[in-house]
């Protein structure tokens, strides 16, 4: 039987231009739009003031500052699910970040809070790139080829509540970009293949340059073609079947990227996000999770140089707080994470507005049976090693 894709990958993405020579999805949006109208600025604060306690405001490291100033906490996406989880007394929970991330935050929370996503539309492209029915007709493929039995599921955090379940369900775990060796540790002691899901990067970095495996170890899971683009016989052989997805901003740096900013600048350190690709992350000097990325510039001495790899709104907050480094941008072209970007002051004004005036909007709700099985994943990740305090 010969496997095709059952749904349609929607991307959400305001890109105005795009990169022909980099991934198909891999959009830039341009610079961001001009800041908001002040009078927002002072209606923000106004609402914050009424709700009081009674709200808990989560800001992803790669929000624009206008949002951020009105956060709670900052962080990567479970870091701040689980902040929320550390808030039992907050009613409502704002996140400002994406619906993967709005997703894991009602998961841990309690069931008398209510999760808010300011603007529905901000998806996660990667995210989108792994649906639950395609997963479900890949396993399927799996079982046909006769290695689902000895196949352990990994996901990134990345990913969508179904898919964190699918994997709790199956005998899998969730990871993050910091504790991935240990998952994929973890999983290799269960059997004797991993598919993981859905960043094809992520996965292949660490099976290769931390695991110790090889290239030819790796096989891409394609559900854009038939059969998922693999033989029998390359999943009987592969130890790592890699879902072919990518992070719409970390998947447009390329080798070429790297060799011109170390020609540009003299004794550049080149620090990356392991979502980059496998051709990046061997020419960079240092690589690792977003929380890893803003550790080793606050630690890096006055006067040193750093081209850094991930979203730009990042960026540019770690390039203002050192004004005592140079922290560039690696690649040349302006690019932001157009997704969660769509998150600005406007609808974070108005989601909190409406709190104040009793109504609840864009509330982000997760099923009871998905809730369970993600829990079941999400647990299993806790429970490795080193994973206690884990970050993003």
């Amino acid at each position: 039987m010969t496997h095709t894709p059952s749904t349609p990958v929607p991307l959400l993405l305001l890109g105005r231009g795009a990169d022909p020579q980099s991934e198909r999805g891999v959009e830039c949006p341009g610079d961001l739009p001009a800041a908001s109208d002040p009078d927002l600025v002072e209606r923000a604060r106004k609402a914050r003031a009424a709700l009081g306690d009674r709200v808990f405001v989560l800001g992803h490291h790669y929000q624009r500052d206008e949002v951020i100033q009105f956060a709670d906490v900052t962080g990567d996406s479970f870091k701040l699910a689980r902040d929320a989880a550390g808030r039992p007394d907050a009613e409502y929970i704002v996140f400002c970040g994406v619906h993967f991330m709005a997703e894991s935050a009602d998961i841990l929370t309690g069931d008398h809070q209510q999760v808010v996503l300011p603007d529905l539309a901000a998806g996660c492209s990667m995210a989108d790139m792994a649906r639950i029915l395609q997963v479900e007709d890949a396993w399927a493929r799996l079982e046909e080829a006769g290695v689902a039995g000895a196949t352990v599921p990994i996901t990134y955090m990345n990913s969508s509540a179904d898919i964190k379940a699918f994997c709790g369900r199956n005998g899998g775990a969730v990871c993050t970009s910091s504790n991935a060796k240990q998952a994929l540790e973890w999983a290799f002691e269960q059997g004797e293949k991993v598919l993981f899901l859905p960043d094809q990067h992520l996965g292949r970095n660490t099976a290769v340059l931390q695991l110790g495996l090889s290239l030819d170890d790796c096989v891409v899971v394609d559900p854009h073609q038939p059969g998922f683009g693999v033989t029998d016989e390359q999943l009987r052989a592969a130890k790592m079947l890699l879902w072919k997805g990518h992070c719409s901003v970390h998947g447009r740096f390329t080798a070429e990227s790297v060799a011109d900013v170390r020609a540009r600048i003299p004794d550049v350190n080149v620090l990356v996000h392991p979502e980059c690709q496998h051709e990046v992350v061997t020419g960079a000097d240092y690589v690792g999770s977003t929380e890893y990325i803003i550790k080793t510039i606050a630690a890096a001495p006055a006067g040193s140089a750093w081209a850094v790899g991930t979203e730009l709104n990042l960026v540019k907050r770690l390039a203002a707080e050192h004004p005592d480094k140079t922290v560039v941008f690696l690649e040349k072209t302006v690019c932001f994470c157009a997704t969660m970007n769509r998150i600005d002051l406007p609808h974070l004004v108005w989601a909190l507005e409406n709190l104040v005036e009793g109504r609840v909007v864009n509330r982000i709700e997760v099923d009871p049976d998905t809730t369970h099985w993600a829990r079941v994943a999400l647990d299993r990740m806790l429970a490795l090693p080193g994973s206690g305090a884990v970050k993003d």
